[in-house]
């Protein structure tokens, strides 16, 4: 993964639309909490032990899904100037120490 293709591909696909006013931490983030909850509802249903994909969503359709969650994640990140890598790895260390390894 590139990430910093990625990036640039969202501004020029964001760019070409001229939708860069729309692009507000609010409306950025409620789209990313839409968009993660339309991941949540094809698995709403399933019992806890499923592990494949319902009978009600194709594989492609959690991608979809999954895929739009990560343009609006990367998009906030680029508007309010977050270094998404260091973020997640600053969070990571944070939680190795919240929680300890418990391998030995």
């Amino acid at each position: 993964m590139n990430f910093e293709k990625i990036k640039s591909d969202i501004e020029k696909f964001v760019s070409n639309r001229k939708w860069q006013d729309y692009h507000t931490p609010k409306n950025l983030s409620m789209a990313l909490s839409i968009e993660a909850s339309e991941l949540m509802e094809i698995f709403q249903w399933q019992m806890e032990n499923e592990k494949e994909y319902p009978k009600s969503a194709s594989k492609e359709q959690v991608e979809d899904e999954v895929a739009d969650v990560f343009f609006y994640l990367v998009r906030f990140c680029q508007i309010m100037n977050i270094d998404l890598e260091k973020a997640f790895y600053y969070k990571m260390k944070k939680n190795a120490e919240k929680y300890p390894n418990q391998i030995k």
